[in-house]
């Protein structure tokens, strides 16, 4: 998959305009993924996103890591 970063204002019709130069660039009917960031600085933006990517993958299972870190030591 390719990327491509750009800024762009949600118009009166709540579409998002995608640069003339990049549309030309993208097949019509081509699947995309849209992510949508507004607000705040974009490194907060970033770490929130990525703290959200990253709990994603936490099982159950990983919590046994958890009890070893805070569980006094057996011996």
């Amino acid at each position: 998959m390719k990327a491509v970063e750009f800024e762009s204002r949600l118009t009166s019709s709540d579409n998002i305009r995608i640069p003339p130069e990049l549309a030309r660039e993208l097949p019509e009917g081509s699947r995309v993924r849209v992510i949508v960031l507004w607000g705040g600085s974009e490194e907060d933006d970033w770490h929130r996103f990525s703290q959200e990517h990253f709990a994603s993958a936490y099982a159950p299972e990983d919590s046994v890591y958890e009890k070893l870190i805070h569980e006094p030591p057996s011996r």
